[in-house]
């Protein structure tokens, strides 16, 4: 894996998506938020929504892609998320985490070249999405990337 160390601008897309949960942390509704810094330099955040089946729950990631794309912006350059810990944790740092399967999907449909911030063994650091979806299936409607 060829991970790249973190810059200034990466720290504080981390503390974006640090920023948006601790505001709108709610006991299982709401523990995981997301920031996504897009072409244009803006950044989007989001907090997940959990919902009373698991398959209606969506990611942060994927929301804050949807208000990135609703605005017009709809490229992602970098991702970060992160998670809030649960009451009864004993370590209530908030830490980043790894998109799941279905947002490095999404992530990599409408921002091929994007990277997602991720913890590792030596810390966090960053990865490309292609990297992480190494011979990803593309439908005809991606393979060209119009979005």
């Amino acid at each position: 894996m060829n991970y790249k160390n973190l810059n200034k601008d990466d720290l504080k897309l981390i503390e974006e998506a640090r920023a948006i949960i601790k505001r709108h942390y709610f006991p299982d509704k709401h523990h995981i938020g997301a920031a996504i810094k897009t072409t244009s330099g803006k950044v989007y955040t989001a907090v997940h929504l959990d919902g009373s089946v698991g398959q209606c729950s969506i990611c942060a990631e994927s929301i804050a892609l949807g208000k990135a794309i609703s605005e017009g912006d709809p490229v992602p350059v970098i991702v970060a998320a992160v998670r809030h810990p649960r009451p009864q944790e004993a370590d209530q740092t908030i830490k980043v985490v790894s998109p799941c399967g279905r947002c490095r999907e999404i992530i990599s449909d409408f921002g091929p070249d994007c990277y997602l911030i991720v913890p590792t063994e030596d810390g966090v650091k960053k990865v490309s999405v292609a990297e992480l979806l190494p011979f990803k299936y593309k439908t005809r409607k991606f393979a060209k990337q119009d979005v």
